[in-house]
């Protein structure tokens, strides 16, 4: 089992930053990948960037190209996802996952993310 807990949510205006942390803790040696994920109010929850296990693969959805970045620290087992020029429709719940094979089997309980216009 692996456990994971999101922080770094909250409100910030059009334009602004933040950095969202996910802590893993466990059997985090049998993950493969760490992704982000959000979920706006009233619809489906959508991928936002994936690393692996090395950092050195990361894919984004294309509306955060260019102002997301995705990273981890093994050595703390923390992935993190630092937000730069935001927008209110970036506005959602985001969640911290983890992969084993094929699907993200672990999943955080998820951080508020609020842009204002």
């Amino acid at each position: 089992q692996v456990q994971l807990v999101e922080s770094g949510g909250g409100l910030v205006q059009a334009g602004g930053s933040l950095r969202l942390s996910c802590a893993a803790s466990g059997r985090t040696s049998s993950t493969t990948r760490m992704g982000w994920f959000r979920q706006a109010p009233g619809k489906e929850r959508d991928f936002v960037a994936s690393i692996g296990w090395s950092g050195g693969s990361t894919i984004y959805r294309d509306s955060v190209k260019g102002r997301f970045t995705i990273s981890r620290d093994n050595a703390k087992n923390t992935v993190y996802l630092q937000m730069n020029s935001l927008k209110p429709e970036d506005t959602a719940v985001y969640y911290c996952a983890a992969r084993e094979r094929l699907s993200y089997d672990y999943w955080g309980q998820g951080t508020q993310v609020t842009v204002s216009s």
